[in-house]
C-alpha cells in the first residue's frame, strides 16, 4: 500500500504541480490512514478497503483528539487517493466517494489588538542585521497580510519601492500587488541598504528577499521561530504566528472602515466568504458601533 501511495503522490506532484508543503501534508495524512489499516490486521490491500474502514479511521482520529478540520483534510486525502486508484483500475469501485467530511464549524482565527501589534513591532529594536531584518519582515507581514509562504518566496525584484507595492505569488500561482505603506517601505529600504548585504555576504546566486545569517533563503520554520522569540520578548502571552499577523492586517483594516472587497483582493482570497471569516469584528466594537450610531439606542 505504501508503494501505491508513493505512486499517487508522484502523480499528483507531476499532474497538478503540488507545492512541496501540500505533498508533505498528503503524505502525512495518508500515512496515518495506511497505518490504521495495517493495525486493523484485516486489510492487506486498498482493493479490500470498505466505507466502514474509512469511517472507523475517522472515528479513531476523533477519539485521539484531532480537530474536525484535520479529520476533514485527511478524508479529502483519502478521497483523492481512491479516485486515483479507481481511475487506474487498482480498486474496483471508489468506496469513499459519497462520504461526507466532519462538520468543521466556524473557527475564527486568533488576533491581537492594535496596541499589542505595536508593542510587538516596537520590541524589535537595535541596529544589528538580524534586528533590522526581523523588524522589516514583521512590518511587511502586518502591512501586507501576506501568507508566510508568500513572504519567504519573495525575490528582491518583487519589492517595488518606487510604486509602494509588493508583488507576490499566492495560491493557484496568481500574482497580486499589495500596497506596502510608508512604515513598511521605510524598513524595507533600510533592510535592503544595511542588513541584507551583511547577511547575504556577497552571495550573487541567492536573490531571495529575506535571508538567514548564512545568506540562505529564510524558511517558513525560521519565520515561525523568529516570531515566537520576538513575541516572547514583547511579553505577549498569546500564541503568535505569521497567520495571526495576516488576520490582524484584515481585521484592523475592517475596523478602520476598509471595504471587504478591497481586503479580499489584498489577501488574495478567491471566495469572499473566506475573507468574512478572517475579518470578523469583535463584539466590543459591534456594541460600541451600535451605541454610537443606532437612533434607538439609549
Amino acid at each position: 500500500m505504501h508503494a501505491q501511495v508513493e505512486q499517487f503522490l508522484d502523480h499528483m506532484a507531476y499532474e497538478r504541480g503540488l507545492a512541496e508543503n501540500t505533498r508533505a501534508a498528503y503524505a502525512s495524512d495518508l500515512a496515518a490512514f495506511v497505518g490504521f489499516l495495517q493495525r486493523s490486521g484485516a486489510v492487506r490491500s486498498f482493493a479490500t478497503v470498505t466505507r466502514t474502514h474509512v469511517a472507523a479511521f475517522l472515528e479513531e482520529q476523533r477519539r485521539l483528539g484531532f480537530r474536525a478540520s484535520t479529520r476533514a483534510r485527511r478524508l479529502i486525502a483519502v478521497k483523492v487517493l481512491f479516485a486515483f486508484l479507481a481511475a487506474e483500475g487498482v480498486v474496483p469501485v471508489d468506496v469513499v466517494a459519497v462520504l461526507n467530511a466532519p462538520a468543521k464549524g466556524r473557527v475564527l482565527p486568533r488576533t491581537l489588538s492594535e496596541q499589542e501589534v505595536a508593542r510587538l513591532l516596537a520590541s524589535v529594536a537595535g541596529d544589528t542585521a538580524l534586528a533590522v531584518r526581523d523588524r522589516s519582515l514583521l512590518e511587511l507581514l502586518y502591512a501586507c497580510g501576506l501568507r508566510v509562504s508568500e513572504a519567504v518566496s519573495l525575490q528582491v525584484g518583487d519589492v517595488r519601492l518606487d510604486e509602494g507595492v509588493v508583488a507576490c505569488i499566492g495560491k493557484g500561482d496568481k500574482q497580486r500587488l499589495v500596497p506596502l505603506g510608508a512604515v513598511a517601505a521605510a524598513w524595507l529600504r533600510r533592510y535592503l541598504a544595511e542588513a541584507r548585504p551583511r547577511l547575504a555576504r556577497g552571495n550573487a546566486v541567492e536573490n531571495t528577499l529575506y535571508v538567514t545569517v548564512r545568506g540562505a533563503r529564510f524558511t517558513r520554520q525560521g519565520v515561525f521561530a523568529m516570531l515566537r522569540k520576538r513575541a516572547t520578548g514583547a511579553a505577549l502571552d498569546r500564541s503568535v504566528s505569521p497567520h495571526v499577523l495576516r488576520h490582524c492586517f484584515a481585521s484592523h483594516l475592517l475596523a478602520h472602515g476598509a471595504q471587504i472587497r478591497a481586503i479580499q483582493e489584498m489577501l488574495g482570497h478567491a471566495d469572499i466568504a473566506t475573507t468574512q471569516i478572517y475579518t470578523h469584528v469583535d463584539q466590543g466594537l459591534v456594541h460600541a458601533t451600535h451605541a454610537r450610531f443606532h437612533p434607538r439606542h439609549d
